[in-house]
């Protein structure tokens, strides 16, 4: 997957987990809780991930412009 792809698709389970964390608590349902918050956890990954990536070819990109 590519840099912008992995922020996309983070930013997206961070909400979705966000919106299940609160269904959880109005719902009184801790396993929807749990779901949520670890897919909002995925989502914050996936976009590190995508920063990381970005930051590798920004970098990659800067040597061979020196070459």
């Amino acid at each position: 997957m590519s840099s912008t792809t992995d922020k996309i698709k983070g930013v997206a389970n961070e909400a979705a987990g966000s919106i299940k964390q609160s269904v959880g608590k109005v719902t009184g349902n801790e396993k929807l809780q749990a779901e949520g918050k670890a897919q909002e956890l995925e989502g914050k990954t996936q976009r590190a991930v995508g920063g990381a990536k970005e930051g590798v070819k920004n970098a990659a990109d800067a040597v061979k412009s020196k070459l």
